[in-house]
């Protein structure tokens, strides 16, 4: 007796990619809006659940009592419910090093767009204003400049590699602390000490309980007056209201952040006045196509390891949350 098909529900966006190409033995459901993600969620053992919108989601995951993987395109998994996840015993796999290039680059167009003073360009242009070469615009370069990344997984890395490209030089936090090759790298109990060194301090890391708080007012008020925060990575790994504070003091260079608190952000949050605060609004992971099909094409080849009972690719420790 042929066993039934298992229901994978699947967001309809990666159908044009995806149908067709499962394993024998997986049958999908395509959900096109947050209603139908609701209503069809009770019979998903696989599911696909990605909005950008996270209440149907969340309301589907509590519905689908019979799931057994939840995958996700998204890198962070921190607004999933992810002690009941793993208290129902379900399997989780997320978007790891997709998105990595894509990000990497909008970090690294903002910083040059800020080392270069591209704002200022753009705002003479809209006014019609010719800016004269003697023209006092401060700006610098990232050759030579020395750059702290916190959080060195795949998007850490990409923008190591393209900072290298413009000789930045990068120093990593590494939990080991130990250097890869000629890579210099500091350890987590050693770059606190040394935060005055550097000109940029980028936050790449994902959000969970050890990382909370990790740029505090004490690390920020240690920084150069004229560095730059650059924050790829989430919300509340630093103190948001003493950058805002330190921003309006002069008493740092500036800060690129694509993640805020809140959300968006109300129109008189003293965030928007920040000198030189560039804030991108959460745009930095937008899919790609090259993105979208590199994550049906690991989402396919993960329903392989899963029917093999074999290790999936990018699975979360629920545990650590990453």
């Amino acid at each position: 007796m042929t066993p039934a098909p298992v229901i994978a529900l699947l967001t309809a966006q990666a159908r044009p990619i995806l149908e067709g190409r499962l394993p024998a033995g997986i049958e999908p459901l395509w959900w096109e809006t947050p209603e139908q993600l609701v209503d069809l969620a009770p019979q998903a053992e696989i599911g696909w659940f990605d909005m950008f919108d996270k209440a149907a989601p969340l309301e589907a995951i509590r519905r689908a009592t019979k799931l057994q993987w939840l995958n996700s395109f998204f890198a962070g998994v921190d607004w999933l419910p992810l002690a009941d996840l793993q208290q129902r015993g379900v399997k989780l796999t997320n978007g790891s090093g997709i998105n990595a290039n894509s990000v990497a680059e909008f970090a690294l167009m903002n910083m040059l767009a800020l080392a270069r003073n591209h704002a200022a360009i753009v705002r003479a242009q809209d006014q019609h204003q010719w800016l004269a070469p003697q023209y006092d615009m401060p700006t610098r370069e990232l050759a030579g400049a020395k750059v702290l990344i916190l959080g060195y997984g795949e998007i850490g890395q990409a923008i190591g590699r393209m900072l290298a490209g413009f000789n930045a030089q990068v120093t990593p936090v590494r939990r080991s602390g130990a250097a890869k090759g000629t890579e210099c790298a500091l350890g987590p109990d050693e770059w606190q000490a040394r935060i005055g060194e550097f000109d940029w301090v980028l936050l790449a890391m994902p959000g969970t309980r050890e990382t909370k708080g990790l740029l505090s007012a004490e690390v920020i008020a240690g920084m150069k007056s004229d560095a730059v925060v650059v924050n790829m990575g989430r919300a509340d790994v630093l103190d948001q209201g003493a950058l805002v504070a330190a921003l309006h003091a002069g008493k740092l260079g500036g800060a690129i952040l694509d993640l805020t608190d809140p959300e968006p952000l109300p129109p008189d949050h003293p965030l928007w006045s920040a000198p030189n605060a560039h804030v991108t609004m959460h745009l930095a992971g937008l899919p790609t196509l090259a993105s979208k099909i590199a994550a049906a094409t690991r989402f396919i080849a993960n329903c392989g390891h899963w029917q093999r009972g074999e290790p999936l690719i990018s699975q979360v420790d629920l545990r650590l949350g990453y």
